[in-house]
């Protein structure tokens, strides 16, 4: 254990990845050791088991949506029911969605639909290989009012296959692991490969109760829709294979024989400046109080550092050009602390976005565009500056052309929030809303309009200032309520909070920051065209005129 650890595993960020460990550990075991077990007695392998099969052996990988739903349904969603990822299968990015069975059979909750359409849009946005491991009952019948309807409901990831299969032609691959029922068939129907498991698997529009009780026709399941009969008689799938490790194995072999696309040339890594674990010092335990960025950056760029863009102007906003495992990338990330202001004046404080910041940034947003470059967006930012001095210098016209430059930037936008992400500082720094296509946290991470102080002064300042006035203290009643905002407030800043609303791709540790960022940034870079929303019609996989 270096120094850094064993002094930062002390400090709040060493605290919050302690939670973090023990609340990844519990998701991770899905429905529990029983469940595992019951699996396993049924010739099967649990989806965790699957997914680590499938990827390559000692390359990073990054589980997308691990925390959703860990505070909801009294904790029995862990996960949602459905391990969704993005890793390296054969030497090649790909996404891989595999339901839980251990979780309720692998039933689709509410946030298991979240899940799959966000893993769904990485892989069409990054025009990448999308394989699926399906294992499910189907919908989960109590909460079908938050499945079945609606424009993002189950519908939608139907539509996203057909997107996928007809204009993008991104490949997808599924292998049916076991049952898959109802109109969870159209998810692997949709796809343009379809194995199955010799004896475990099963898919059908309807079970064996649905069809006697429809029909009044009595009929085993394998006899129904079994591998044997999809693959000899119906011809809806394609492959039949004998056991869950062959079928990792050909799924392995399909994506290894899919063309490897072109993507921008890149370098030989450097090893970084710093090593990652002195963002556990680096990271102060009061979210209020300053720390140097660029040390921070230090502790994850490539050695070469950081090449700054007009770093005496507005320098409460870091931007330059860096390379990212190996990878050039534009950079741009709020600095903490108080700086002179170069045109005389207050000093400016950082974290703050003023007017002479937007500006630059919207600039340099825009040369990285030209360019190609990726930009990866560092948060720590509490929000627009206000206040006469800001309104008279046209801080709305300037944050606007800031939030233009970076919403209609079409190079790939890699978003960290280190710590504040607050008010429309988030929006303009490529918050969530922006579709960034990657967006992760350190545990340190806030995510919100405003801190608890500040919403306690929203609220309750008419109320302070008339007791003021009249030379009242505080009553205990107005205390405690002030009290319970604050409480509420924090619990909802939390990282783990965000990531459990699907607010953040994942919440990382300091770490694991480095390799995430560059599997991320690689897969991203499998789209060579406008990375604008979830998907664009268009780019190196479309044949002909639509």
């Amino acid at each position: 254990m270096t120094p850094a650890v064993a002094k930062g595993s002390a400090g709040r960020l060493g605290a919050l990845a302690g939670e973090l460990k023990s609340l990844r550990e519990r998701l991770r075991a899905g429905g529990g050791k029983t469940r595992i077990e019951r699996q396993h007695e049924q010739g099967k392998l649990t989806a965790r088991e699957r997914v680590a099969l499938l990827l390559d052996a000692g390359e990073p990988s990054f589980e997308i949506g691990l925390l959703v739903a860990h505070d909801l349904y009294d904790g029995q969603a862990p996960a949602a029911g459905v391990v969704t990822c993005v890793g390296r299968i054969a030497g090649r990015e790909a996404v891989v969605v595999a339901n839980d069975a251990t979780v309720k059979a692998g039933s689709w909750w509410p946030e298991t639909i979240k899940k799959i359409l966000r893993a769904q849009e990485v892989a069409m946005r990054s025009r990448v290989p999308i394989v699926y491991l399906v294992d499910s009952a189907g919908v989960n019948l109590p909460y079908q009012g938050g499945v079945f309807p609606g424009q993002y409901g189950a519908a939608r990831i139907f539509f996203y296959n057909s997107v996928m299969r007809r204009y993008l032609r991104i490949p997808q691959f599924a292998a049916v692991m076991g049952p898959c029922i109802a109109g969870g068939a159209y998810l692997p129907a949709l796809s343009d490969v379809i194995l199955m498991v010799e004896g475990t698997s099963f898919m059908g529009l309807g079970g064996p109760n649905l069809v006697k009780g429809a029909t009044g026709k009595v009929v085993a399941a394998e006899e129904l829709g079994g591998a044997r009969v999809h693959t000899e008689v119906s011809a809806v799938a394609h492959y039949m294979v004998k056991d869950d490790h062959a079928c990792i194995d050909r799924l392995r072999h399909l994506v290894a024989e899919l063309p490897l696309p072109s993507i921008p040339s890149t370098r030989a890594p450097t090893t970084p400046k710093r090593i990652a674990y002195e963002l556990y010092d680096l990271m102060p335990d009061d979210h209020r109080q300053p720390y140097d960025m660029r040390a921070a950056l230090e502790c994850i760029l490539d050695g070469e550092g950081l090449d700054e863009f007009q770093p005496g102007h507005a320098p409460e906003m870091i931007c330059g050009t860096a390379y990212l495992d190996g990878i050039a990338v534009g950079v741009i990330a709020n600095a903490r602390g108080m700086f002179k202001n170069p045109a005389g004046g207050p000093p400016h404080f950082g974290g703050i976005v003023y007017a002479e910041t937007a500006r630059k940034v919207a600039y340099f947003i825009e040369m990285m565009d030209r360019h190609r470059t990726p930009l990866v967006f560092v948060q720590d930012v509490s929000g627009f500056m206000v206040g006469p001095d800001a309104e008279h210098s046209g801080i709305i016209r300037a944050g606007a052309e800031f939030v233009e430059s970076m919403a209609t930037a079409t190079v790939p936008k890699l978003v960290l929030t280190l710590n504040h992400a607050s008010g429309a500082g988030y929006y303009a720094m490529a918050g969530q809303g922006f579709d960034p296509d990657f967006i992760v946290s350190l545990p340190t991470g806030r995510m919100g309009v405003m801190e608890g102080e500040s919403a306690v002064m929203a609220l309750f300042s008419a109320q302070l200032a008339k007791l003021e006035e009249a030379g009242v203290p505080v009553d205990e009643d107005l205390a405690s309520k002030m009290d319970e905002v604050r409480a509420d407030y924090e619990h909802q800043l939390d990282a783990r909070f965000a990531a459990a609303r699907g607010f953040v791709d994942d919440v990382l540790l300091p770490e694991e920051l480095r390799p995430a960022l560059g599997l991320l940034l690689r897969t991203a870079l499998q789209n060579t065209g406008p990375h604008l929303g979830p998907f664009q019609v268009g780019g190196p996989f479309t044949q002909g005129p639509l």
